[in-house]
């Protein structure tokens, strides 16, 4: 079988082959880009791919690739996966569900820190020499209100943070569960209520159609003037007019971004002037740039993720998936 790694550099790859090349006659090929419509080609005789986020299975490409079988994804998203054109197709995903809780947990709450005391300033103006607090004065974490959206496994690493700086949490979650609850000592409110009463807002749910554009033009009214917003996990989750609506009209102070909508837009710019786009790609595309010129905005490059410590996770459980997909066990499907 022919089983291509995508996104994978010496290091990934190195490991993997410690881990997977004495398991049969199974060819394994390495490509460290994401998959594109200049490099299907190469992997088109691909019996298994395994890949991140960046390479995007759609139906179109899954046409192009009539000898695949099977997806590891090397994440715990898989919107960037057509899985009901897999399905179709018979083709079966596996996913990566559990490996960087406390990592983009972690990651988070450095993003509010920067945000409450203006670290990202400070650090800025001290390397030009200069040395004035003016304009630097921050806020204590403690005693106000984080509204966590998405109380799962992340969501609750942040609340336990959260409480251990003394603030008090609230969480929208559509399936709340009452004894974790109590034991975190958060509350579980509605959506437009955690917007209302929030001083942070920190999101923590999966993209799929429920919560694509979850923040929207409709309700960032709901939010109190100078909320601060942080997003590590999907950029698709806040409608980028609304965010930028609300930064310029001071509803939100400030935010802390891991992840824009259309991001891999910003990324190759390139790539975007040979794809036929909406008018409304075009707009997200250039607010996204006004969001980086943002004096009151941090982004960083969808790396809440990227630890040692999950790094190692994820290829060890992907390295099982693909393991049990050899031996007829599918781990982890999620199609």
């Amino acid at each position: 079988m022919k089983i291509v790694f995508l996104e994978s550099g010496r290091k990934e790859a190195d490991y993997v082959k410690s881990k997977l090349g004495k398991i049969g006659k199974h060819k394994i090929v390495f490509f460290e880009g994401e998959l594109n419509h200049n490099n299907l080609s190469a992997v088109k005789n691909a019996e298994a791919l395994v890949l991140f986020i960046g390479s995007k299975i759609t139906g179109d490409v899954l046409k192009e690739l009539p000898k695949l079988k099977y997806i590891a994804t090397m994440s715990t998203g898989y919107d960037h996966i057509d899985i009901g054109a897999c399905k179709s197709r018979g083709v079966e995903v596996s996913n990566v569900p559990y490996y960087g809780e406390n990592t983009v947990a972690e990651h988070t709450f450095g993003l509010i820190l920067n945000l409450s005391r203006k670290i990202y300033k400070a650090i800025e103006r001290t390397k030009r020499d200069e040395f004035s607090l003016n304009g630097l004065e921050g806020f204590d974490l403690r005693g106000r209100t984080l509204g966590v959206i998405g109380a799962g496994h992340i969501g609750q690493k942040v609340i336990k943070m959260a409480r251990g700086f003394d603030m008090k949490v609230i969480a929208y979650d559509r399936t709340p569960d009452r004894k974790l609850m109590k034991k975190l000592g958060y509350s579980n409110v509605s959506l437009n209520n955690l917007l209302k009463n929030s001083d942070i807002i920190t999101i923590h749910v999966p993209l799929v159609s429920g919560t694509r554009h979850l923040i929207n033009m409709d309700n960032i009214k709901l939010i109190k003037k100078g909320t601060y917003l942080v997003n590590t996990a999907r950029g698709e989750i806040v409608d980028t007019r609304a965010l930028k609506y609300a930064l310029d009209r001071e509803i939100l102070a400030g935010a802390a971004l891991d992840v824009l909508e259309g991001e891999e837009d910003v990324k190759d710019e390139a790539e975007l002037l040979k794809k036929r786009v909406k008018p409304s790609d075009w707009e997200t595309f250039i607010r996204n740039h006004l969001l980086l010129k943002d004096k009151d905005v941090i982004v960083t490059p969808h790396s809440a993720f990227y630890s040692k410590e999950a790094i190692q996770r994820i290829l060890d459980t992907t390295v099982e998936n693909v393991k049990g997909f050899l031996a007829g066990r599918v781990r982890n499907g999620v199609a």
